[in-house]
């Protein structure tokens, strides 16, 4: 294997780790306002290294500057998203987890 095949894998398989990341922050964290920060930053980091290796795969092509379109919209667009819908959740009132009652 060339060594673009092996820097595409090791992409990948980075990008999946924190994919992996994203979702065990879904089911493991407490309230809605921590879980979009795990998944807002984990998720975007593992789109873009995802591309990113799919990128190395299909070489100097038309698809390399479409998964660049693609991955700098994203790259945009999720932390936005989440950061839309937290601040909509404060603004319906919903109080962040905390642990003054769990003593």
């Amino acid at each position: 294997m060339a060594v673009t095949e092996w820097l595409a894998i090791a992409l990948v398989v980075a990008g999946t780790f924190f994919g992996f990341v994203a979702v065990v922050g879904i089911v493991r964290l407490p309230d809605l306002y921590t879980r979009a920060h795990a998944t807002s930053k984990s998720d975007t980091l593992g789109i873009i290294l995802t591309l990113s290796g799919a990128a190395l795969v299909f070489g100097a092509d038309l698809a390399v500057a479409k998964t660049a379109v693609l991955g700098l919209f994203l790259f945009v667009t999720n932390p936005t998203a989440a950061h839309a819908i937290t601040r909509a959740a404060y603004d319906q009132g919903i109080a962040p987890w905390t642990t003054e009652g769990d003593e």
